[in-house]
């Protein structure tokens, strides 16, 4: 095999940080497969003449499995010609486990698979969260999948569908963790299934789900339909913990590092060197339960926010959620059936009412949000929140006055307009 010259690939090796070229060149020259070194020395030949020419020359078609419309991303080269060992190097999406737990065991039979019947390049995980199984061809397509899904994994989501689902670590390790992350999303994956394998929507619906409002899987910016757990009692306070954590740092660091990071100003330090907390006031930021998480932890009325709309850019710019749903119990089967039933119309409001290639964010941007609750069959709720607080200056214990001097001042404007 005759290695291609890459002088510009090669000098992504220079820099301190690792590169993925390494990792290429390492399966071209390292591994005991002839198929694959022949595979990814032409991949680095085409990048290579990517760089040169800078253009690329990856074009899409149609590749998929025996009954699936989705999970596979087709990669044909229009100089496959040049590069006939890397002519077709399509991308197969699988379905992680909820919270991506998985053995070491599990992770060499994906990677046994692969190497049979792939490139060997893996990505744990994509931007929707599916593992990344990078460059294979047409016909070993169905052998890989073949050979994972006898041993449990099913492929994710590609196009116009329902995509992957993602989960945070949640309660199996977070003390943070404010709801059951693991079933919320294996509840939704199963529920959802036709609807990530056989294309049918405008365009892709995510669902993520966080256990805490740190939202760790980024959902609130990332997903269509965001699960974050939160609570709606009164934070929970060890004062003695709290002490012990004063007299390790110093009463300077905790007001400069805590007390005045609060973006409400929801808490004060006292004269006894205890914490109060005006829970009223707590938007749930996380900053003060991460700083002292044995001093402050969440209440235990807990529950979740659901938030819909979050996206990054396409036709209106990047979104966040807006909260549609401030509080929801999951405890019994009856409130995840709830939550099934709530995805559902949202789901089916979309399928129905959204342009083609439109995310749902931008639906109800165009529609009006009122028009959206109106049509997946939700009451307008006060608590619902389309932007967040920005000012920490903002007085609201007078609120209530300042408004009957509001309105006050329009009734005598009304009256002095019909004198």
């Amino acid at each position: 095999m005759k290695k291609h010259d890459t002088p510009m690939l090669d000098q992504l090796q220079d820099g301190p940080w690792p590169s993925f070229i390494s990792g290429i060149k390492k399966l071209r020259d390292d591994h005991p497969s002839e198929r694959i070194n022949e595979m990814t020395n032409d991949l680095l030949g085409q990048l290579e003449h990517s760089y040169e020419t800078r253009k690329g020359y990856w074009k899409g078609g149609t590749v998929s499995v025996y009954g699936y419309g989705g999970g596979i991303i087709p990669r044909f080269s229009e100089v496959g010609q040049m590069f006939p060992k890397s002519r077709e190097f399509h991308t197969l999406r699988v379905q992680p486990p909820a919270g991506n737990f998985y053995t070491t065991d599990i992770l060499r039979k994906l990677a046994d698979s692969w190497e049979k019947w792939g490139s060997g390049l893996v990505t744990f995980h994509g931007q929707t969260g599916n593992i990344m199984f990078i460059g294979t061809t047409t016909e070993n397509t169905q052998h890989f999948f073949d050979e994972i899904n006898d041993y449990g994994w099913d492929l994710g989501g590609a196009g116009p569908c329902v995509r992957t689902s993602m989960s945070c670590v949640g309660s199996a390790r977070c003390e943070q963790s404010c709801a059951n992350e693991h079933k919320i999303h294996r509840t939704l994956v199963n529920n959802f299934t036709d609807d990530v394998h056989r294309p049918a929507l405008p365009y892709k619906f995510k669902f993520k789900v966080s256990g805490c409002p740190n939202d760790c899987v980024n959902s609130i910016e990332r997903a269509d339909f965001a699960v974050i757990g939160t609570w709606r009692d009164d934070m929970k306070v060890d004062q003695e913990a709290f002490k012990e954590y004063l007299v390790k740092k110093g009463r300077k660091y905790i007001i400069d590092n805590v007390i005045t990071r609060c973006p409400t100003n929801a808490l004060s330090l006292n004269d006894d060197d205890t914490i109060a907390v005006d829970n009223r006031n707590c938007v749930r930021c996380m900053h003060c339960l991460n700083v002292m998480p044995k001093a402050l932890s969440p209440g235990d009325d807990k529950g979740v926010s659901i938030l819909i709309g979050g996206k990054r850019t396409l036709k209106i710019g990047d979104l966040f959620g807006t909260v549609v749903v401030p509080f929801m119990k999951l405890e019994s089967e009856e409130d995840y059936e709830q939550l099934v039933e709530m995805a559902e119309n949202t789901i089916d409001f979309f399928s129905e009412n959204a342009l083609e290639h439109e995310r749902i964010g931008e639906t109800i941007e165009r529609i009006g949000l009122v028009n959206f609750l109106e049509g997946i069959g939700l009451e307008v709720d006060p608590h619902m929140v389309a932007h967040p607080r920005e000012s920490s200056y903002v007085r609201m214990d007078t609120w209530d006055e300042e408004a009957e001097k509001w309105f006050q001042r329009k009734a005598e404007e009304k009256q002095a307009a019909g004198a």
